[in-house]
């Protein structure tokens, strides 16, 4: 019996693989997590499906160890929960702009931070310079590359934030 040669069994598996690739894609849409390592999906369940799905696409980074995305993607997550308090309490005018765009996350920080309409809790105020600035960093730095450990500095600190924000943006 003869057997094929290495050259053709290695063609074959990579037109095998290129077929598979070819007709297997990932769904167009966030998939679940497998777990959650960053954000409790129980935080997020019930308040707003995007918030649901950018939930899962921070945990799904940090389980793939792909640490810049998880960063920019937990910074993402923070922003959105900032408009999301300020809209909730029909004040979003002052977190625009002239054009009617919102300012930008270290603006947003600030004035999260100094709003009168609520108070957010000491720690929260410490913290959220500090989860903002890993998201930057991996956004924006060309030389930094996000770590497990830079991410899971934050853990405590962005369970709280994200607790914190989702009471005062009347999401829970």
């Amino acid at each position: 019996m003869e057997f094929p040669s290495l050259t053709s069994l290695v063609a074959t598996a990579s037109a095998l693989q290129k077929a598979i690739d070819d007709e297997v894609r990932p769904p167009s849409s966030t998939g679940v997590s497998r777990d959650e390592a960053v954000i409790y999906i129980s935080l997020v369940r019930g308040t707003r499906g995007y918030l649901e799905r950018v939930a899962h696409q921070v945990n799904g980074c940090y389980a793939n160890a792909w640490y810049d995305a998880c960063a920019v993607m937990i910074r993402r997550f923070l922003e959105t929960l900032i408009i999301e308090c300020f809209e909730a309490h029909h004040i979003e005018n002052k977190i625009k702009d002239a054009n009617g765009d919102y300012f930008f996350l270290r603006d947003l920080v600030d004035r999260v931070c100094l709003e009168q309409t609520w108070t957010l809790g000491r720690s929260v105020r410490k913290a959220l310079p500090k989860l903002k600035d890993v998201g930057d960093k991996s956004a924006h730095s060309r030389r930094f590359n996000a770590h497990r450990e830079d991410v899971d500095k934050l853990l405590g600190d962005l369970r709280d934030t994200i607790q914190e924000l989702l009471v005062v943006g009347k999401l829970k």
